[in-house]
């Protein structure tokens, strides 16, 4: 039997691959313990305009009010109204202004200054003030209201009348002080 012939290797060159490098983009550097002061002003919903009735037109009376008691209040309520909303306004506009006033890179927010976080809690302070006046006034444009229609001084929740002194105290209430003590963990 003849021998089989093996056929001669083929001149081959080593393989070696190569890695491709894989180069990123390079990161940007920021200065060391600063931050950027992105300015953001918050939307502020002012919420509908009252309608606010005319003095000595629309009292209505009650067996428990008489119309110059609820004329009294109405005057007491829009007066309160006018200050509380011209406050939320004041608080919003310095709120804002403290945002406005500072250049980006012009506030060191290191460990010493601190500065940073001193107007982040002026701002946070005057916007929550801010939104519990004007949560205050629409409680008096809902009382204002109730004087409109006749059920100014009675209680919400159980129809009774609410105390004149209450009243006189807090002039959106809309709770007896029994029903406004009543609440979680009262026996």
């Amino acid at each position: 039997m003849p021998a089989k012939q093996v056929a001669p290797p083929e001149a081959s060159t080593p393989t070696v691959k190569i890695a491709e490098r894989v180069v990123s983009p390079p990161t940007p550097k920021l200065p060391p313990l600063r931050r950027i002061v992105k300015k953001v002003v918050a939307p502020v919903y002012l919420g509908p305009k009252a309608i606010i009735p005319k003095p000595g037109v629309t009292v209505t009376p009650s067996k428990d009010f008489d119309a110059k008691f609820l004329e009294t209040q109405r005057a007491v309520l829009v007066e309160e109204r006018v200050q509380l909303t011209g406050q939320a306004n004041r608080l919003e506009d310095e709120a804002n202004s403290l945002i406005e006033d500072v250049e980006m890179g012009d506030v060191q927010f290191d460990d010493e200054s601190g500065e940073g976080d001193t107007m982040v809690v002026e701002r946070e302070r005057d916007l929550a003030l801010s939104a519990q006046a004007r949560q205050i006034v629409s409680e008096i444009d809902d009382a204002i209201i109730r004087v409109a229609n006749g059920t100014y001084g009675y209680s919400t929740l159980s129809g009774s009348p609410i105390p004149k002194e209450r009243l006189r105290a807090i002039p959106w209430a809309t709770l007896r002080v029994d029903e406004k003590a009543g609440g979680i963990g009262r026996r």
